[in-house]
């Protein structure tokens, strides 16, 4: 069986992360504002620690945005650095 040509790989694509990330805390805490009203019948039901996974799930969110915007801000460095030189 004849062997197919190996190509190099291409260069990453660069995503809008922050974005990314931004969309889904947001989520996050509509989740929570939406479930919290809701808490008395949820706990009737045991399932009383919804708002507060999706509590914990946008402040870990914030931490993410703040990760993705270092990042890129890191990237962006790097990049003016090496056209410098």
């Amino acid at each position: 069986m004849a062997k197919t040509p190996v190509h190099p790989s291409p260069p990453p694509l660069e995503a809008n992360d922050v974005a990314i990330v931004g969309a889904g805390t947001a989520l996050w805490f509509l989740g929570f504002v939406v479930l919290l009203p809701f808490q008395h019948q949820l706990s009737r039901h045991e399932h009383g620690n919804w708002p507060w996974i999706c509590l914990a799930g946008g402040l870990l969110g914030l931490i993410g945005l703040w990760y993705c915007r270092t990042r890129r801000a890191a990237i962006e460095r790097s990049r003016r650095a090496a056209e410098q030189d």
